[in-house]
């Protein structure tokens, strides 16, 4: 199977063609002997922790030529006697690197009997991390204010990668043969994959290539070969948004405090739509005074990602209303954070090679205005990536990349009802395909946990099936938002 694409390159436009072959290396012995791992006691010692890197070819379809290292972190199962099924976490993004994620995990209630293991997608981490500081300077806070994609910045972006790597090797398809490789010279069998975001999509299509190779699978958030990113962003944060606005009628305390955050939302955006307002706020590192502006498409932008965490969506009415008061200072404040912490965490390169060629290219410029409807986010974003992606290279991917992945592989599908990016209804799209799953809606945000969840996921992983799995405590899980509000927080405290 093969699909041709054309490169543009950075110094001349060439066409070049290229076949996907998904090729694997199986022998063990020349596997092991690109895994350099370091195994030490911690430092409480109840627990041994394996870490290094493991070489894959950059292009996998030649594998011959340039060889690049992936971080592998292994924290061994607590248990004297560990099952043998470990569990791969999946990172989200795309681009965000899941080894740094390894001090949390290791106390995680999975790793009571099982190992984990986390290995940094291509592109993510190693020596192999595509990253443009260009578009994360904390020299300039205005830039996490301003447009996530600006052509200028990404072909600066761009002339630096291309010189080092060849940007058509880091797919999602690529990855997950590299994660082939890592458990075959870990020398697992099979593997539960959980996958919060992108990992989902990075869990799919592991599955779809390797589905002898998969005990479960639990997806949180999930992202649906159907899912194109970004086209769908728009709507999703005016749904979350929605939803939001909605549940503060529902609770006295908010809509006591907040009664007319409609009318003060449209307010804010006609009064920005003027002109910007000028916020002070403090560095997020230096704590200095520093001035930002503030504009209705920086407004807009902010509060989609403000949505995205449980502790934070909970502050939008509030921040709603005191913009509104003229006090735009803790809007300002929260949203640089929440963008900030996003473009720090991506690898944003690697966003652009995984979602050019995967997401963007099957866009229809056509279609935008139906699926944009009239969204508070406007089309913005999905036009300015669609700019940048006109310049990227684009992945070598199979032929059959857009097809839905439907596997016999038993999956727990998690979705949040208040989600400003992956609502229900992608998480309704991917349980379709998939025969042995169980879909289910908690009233969270983008990735939730909880104790709740962690116990329906470790009963899951346990019994290897979704039938009969007791998720009674997804029920009784509170149903509103608990809002922040000034005057109750300092009752309460």
């Amino acid at each position: 199977m093969g699909l041709t694409f054309s490169l543009l390159s950075i110094n001349c436009h060439r066409k070049t063609t290229e076949r996907w072959l998904g090729r694997v290396e199986t022998d063990l012995e020349k596997l092991q002997q690109r895994l350099v791992l370091e195994t030490k006691v911690e430092a409480n010692g109840q627990g041994r922790i394996s870490q290094g890197t493991f070489a894959v070819y950059e292009n996998r379809n030649a594998q011959t030529g340039k060889m690049i290292h992936l971080k592998v972190v292994v924290l061994h199962a607590l248990s004297p006697h560990p099952r043998p099924d470990p569990i791969f976490f999946l990172a989200g993004g795309p681009g965000a690197d899941v080894t740094a994620n390894a001090p949390n995990l290791r106390r995680s209630p999975f790793r009571r009997e099982r190992d984990i293991v986390l290995v940094s997608q291509r592109g993510t981490g190693g020596d192999n991390r595509l990253d443009c500081p260009e578009a994360a300077n904390d020299e300039d806070l205005q830039s996490y204010l301003g447009p996530f994609f600006r052509e200028a910045v990404y072909q600066k972006c761009l002339k630096r990668l291309s010189a080092k790597y060849d940007l058509r090797w880091y797919s999602t398809f690529a990855a997950a043969d590299d994660l082939y490789e890592v458990r075959l010279a870990l020398g697992y069998d099979q593997i539960n994959l959980i996958g919060g975001s992108y990992g989902t999509r990075m869990a799919l299509i592991y599955m779809s290539q390797h589905p002898e190779t998969v005990r479960t699978a639990i997806l949180n958030g999930v992202v649906p070969v159907a899912f194109r990113n970004p086209l769908y962003h728009s709507p999703a944060a005016a749904r979350a948004l929605e939803l939001i606005l909605n549940e503060c009628v529902q609770v006295p305390e908010c809509q006591q405090a907040f009664p007319h955050l409609r009318e003060e939302l449209e307010s804010i955006f006609n009064r920005l739509e003027k002109e910007p307002v000028i916020v002070e706020i403090d560095h997020p590192v230096t704590k200095k005074k520093i001035k930002v502006s503030l504009d209705k498409a920086a407004f807009a932008e902010a509060l989609r990602t403000i949505m995205y965490s449980d502790l934070t969506n909970r502050q939008v009415p509030y921040l709603i209303h005191q913009a509104y008061l003229g006090d735009f200072q803790p809007f300002a404040t929260q949203g640089l954070a929440s963008n900030r912490r996003i473009r720090k965490l991506i690898a944003l390169g690697m966003l652009l090679c995984v979602t050019c060629a995967e997401d963007v290219a099957r866009i229809n410029p056509e279609e935008i205005p139906a699926v944009i409807g009239n969204s508070f986010l406007g089309d913005r974003r999905v036009k300015q990536q669609m700019a940048v992606c006109r310049f990227w290279p684009k992945s070598i991917l199979p032929d059959d990349f857009a097809k839905d992945v439907s596997v016999d592989v038993p999956t727990l599908i998690i979705s949040g009802n208040f989600d400003p990016v992956t609502p229900p209804r992608w998480g309704e799209e991917a349980a379709r395909h998939l025969p042995q799953s169980l879909h289910l809606v908690i009233p969270g945000a983008h990735v939730s946990g909880g104790k709740c969840l962690e116990k329906i996921q470790q009963q899951f992983l346990d019994t290897w099936t979704v039938v009969n799995l007791d998720t009674a405590c997804a029920q009784q899980l509170p149903k509103t938002i608990k809002f922040y509000i000034p005057q109750t927080e300092e009752k309460n405290k």
